[in-house]
């Protein structure tokens, strides 16, 4: 039988968002962290081995990437309700949890307490589960006392270190999972500017929730992101009921054993033109697709001819300053309207990805305002597809047939 759960997505900054005394990050921050989110996600995979081990020892920092989207799901019995980013490129669901023998930051939720739940358990070591940990890119260690130790790290300043755990997961009222694999946090660090509890990992892994709940989902997750302020969100689990209008691209090849979802991008276009870039400057790079990373970067020769041709098109319009990372921008002050090209991402199978109009420009103010799309620092950096060129499509994730896919029109 088909299953479906549906959660809702807070805009962390939004009118839903829990904590209204949060300030707004400026543009440079959410820019300068969407930044370190790439350098992470580039260091991470340009190290030898395909995921990375970590150090069970880190200290306080900044989180790379800016960790907007969060959804509210439910642990133990009786269940707290945790507001959780959501996260395509980690696999482990980690949350805070009491006593926070090491350093626990600041979270909008009451810290977890895994002795006021009567269904948590902890991990012994050494055990098949404990091995896994070490073998799916994490540091894998045991306590005094035989308990599981992991420490999942995307940098070194972003880390969750503590006991791996078993909890009830309750997603909606009938997407209930006991026995739930999950990090219990003693030492983490996770600044997301809303306050999350830690991080809903759906990622490829063996630890992944979309591994753990493939009896019932199938592998099969899917997104719409709110598009502006005051607008709906949703994640689903499940194959049940996917749009007709979906378009599959096959997951790229070279990601799999990893955490990431692979995409062959192999054209883009401007303003209806296909630019007919070379396909080896999008595969000697690889390109995943993230639903915390906020720009699109790509890799530098493609990003040059992007730029060339949306420059050709906008000559009408004075240009403005850069904005760090952000090097396509305008100065629209005294237009009381402007008219701007299109943006098309092309995929293999034929599928092409029409950029909304939401998604093309990034307004710091009205005499800077920015294409959204920047560029890898190497033509070997792995391109990034980003949340913000996701607005207005609904992204399913179909790990088990390998293919995502992309539905325009499903959001608001």
């Amino acid at each position: 039988m088909n299953e479906k759960s549906t959660l809702a997505i807070i805009d962390k900054h939004g009118p839903c968002s829990q904590d209204k005394a949060i300030e707004s990050p400026s543009h440079d921050e959410i820019l300068r962290q969407d930044q370190a989110r790439a350098d992470s996600i580039h260091s991470m995979l340009s190290r030898s081995s395909n995921i990375p081990k970590t150090k069970l020892q880190s200290k306080p920092g900044i989180s790379p990437g800016a960790g907007k989207y969060q959804v509210s799901v439910g642990f133990g019995s009786p269940k707290t309700q945790l507001s959780l980013v959501f996260d395509v490129v980690s696999q482990l669901t980690w949350i805070q949890c009491q006593p926070c023998a090491g350093y626990c930051y600041d979270q909008n939720d009451p810290i977890f307490d895994p002795s006021k739940s009567s269904s948590y358990t902890y991990v012994s070591c050494p055990t098949g589960i404990c091995n896994r940990v070490s073998s799916q890119g994490m540091r894998q260690g045991c306590s005094s006392s035989s308990i599981c130790l992991y420490g999942d790290t995307k940098s070194n300043t972003t880390y969750s270190i503590g006991y791996l755990s078993k909890e009830t997961l309750t997603l909606t009222s009938s997407g209930v999972f006991q026995g739930f694999l999950f990090g219990c946090g003693q030492r983490n660090n996770l600044i997301t500017d809303g306050g999350a509890a830690g991080i809903l990992g759906l990622g490829r892994g063996w630890f992944s929730l979309v591994s753990q709940t493939a009896n019932t989902y199938h592998k099969v997750f899917s997104y719409c992101l709110p598009s502006k302020a005051g607008s709906n969100g949703y994640l689903n689990f499940g194959d049940a009921n996917l749009p007709s209008s979906i378009k599959f691209t096959p997951m790229s090849s070279s990601f799999d054993g990893t955490r990431y979802y692979g995409l062959d991008m192999v054209d883009i276009g401007v303003g209806g033109e296909r630019l007919s870039i070379d396909r080896s400057v999008f595969s000697n790079s690889g390109t995943i697709i993230d639903s915390a990373s906020l720009i699109t970067r790509l890799p530098p020769a493609a990003y040059k001819r992007v730029r060339q041709a949306f420059l050709a098109k906008m000559t009408r319009y004075p240009t403005a300053p850069a904005m760090e990372p952000l090097g396509t921008c305008f100065d629209f002050s005294g237009y009381s309207s402007v008219s701007i090209p299109t943006i098309t991402m092309y995929f293999d199978g034929g599928v092409e990805m029409p950029i909304d109009a939401r998604g093309i420009l990034y307004f710091n103010k009205v005499s800077q305002v920015c294409v959204a799309i920047s560029h890898t620092e190497d033509d070997n950096d792995v391109a990034i597809v980003g949340n913000f060129q996701q607005k207005g499509y609904e992204i399913v994730y179909d790990d088990a047939n390998g293919r995502i896919g992309f539905a325009p029109g499903r959001c608001g």
